[in-house]
């Protein structure tokens, strides 16, 4: 299963002088019913494509991520050498590799951007 997640849009207004900032991202694990084994996609099968950024503002170096599963942190866009406020946008790809175990139903799960 693959999709488009949404427009994401990250605004560093510190005005900071050669910095960085890197927006990490994770999934939980997705869950129906009781959330037994068959009733989970786990995070490992869901993947996080950042493509190429839709736009940004000021001066760095914007960089967008590797694709990957979301088992662990992974980087959607990176900045570096930024000198003063900044914003960058992207729209994320998702793909969900469903177990041949699991049961049909609606799933749920949280995808969560973090910027440092």
């Amino acid at each position: 299963v693959t999709g488009p997640l949404g427009v994401v849009e990250v605004s560093d207004l510190r005005g900071v002088l050669d910095g960085t900032w890197t927006v990490t991202v994770t999934s939980t694990d997705f869950t129906t019913g009781g959330g037994t084994a068959p009733e989970t996609i786990p995070n490992e099968n869901v993947e996080y494509d950042p493509g190429a950024l839709i736009s940004t503002t000021g001066d760095a170096t914007f960089t967008p991520g590797t694709p990957g599963p979301l088992d662990t942190p992974l980087t959607a866009v990176s900045a570096t050498s930024v000198n003063g406020p900044t914003t960058a946008s992207w729209n994320p790809t998702i793909t969900i590799t469903l177990p041949p175990t699991a049961v049909s139903g609606t799933y749920t799960g949280t995808i969560t951007h973090s910027v440092a």
